[in-house]
């Protein structure tokens, strides 16, 4: 009832030229990405928000008494409604 039991780790080939250049391909995309999310996590410098914040913001306060503006119809969606009209 003796068995023979071989526990000698199972070998493993050396990795190609393309196993290689796969892994650390794929290490520098995870790289990657984990700084293109920590940018939009991570809030700007404070030198770029006091340079929008000198420009000023709200023109109404400084002139009370200018009409708003209403915005003008496109021309493009006009022309698109009248050649469905036509048809």
């Amino acid at each position: 009832m003796s068995v023979d039991l071989d526990l000698s780790p199972p070998e493993v080939p050396e990795p190609t030229l393309f196993e290689s250049l796969l892994r650390y391909g794929l290490f520098l995309g995870a790289i990657f990405q984990l700084v293109c999310i920590l940018a939009t996590i991570i809030p700007t410098s404070k030198s770029h928000e006091q340079s929008e914040s000198v420009q000023p913001n709200d023109t109404r306060s400084s002139d009370p008494n200018r009409k708003t503006k209403i915005p003008a119809p496109q021309t493009r969606q006009k022309m698109k409604k009248e050649s469905k009209k036509k048809r």
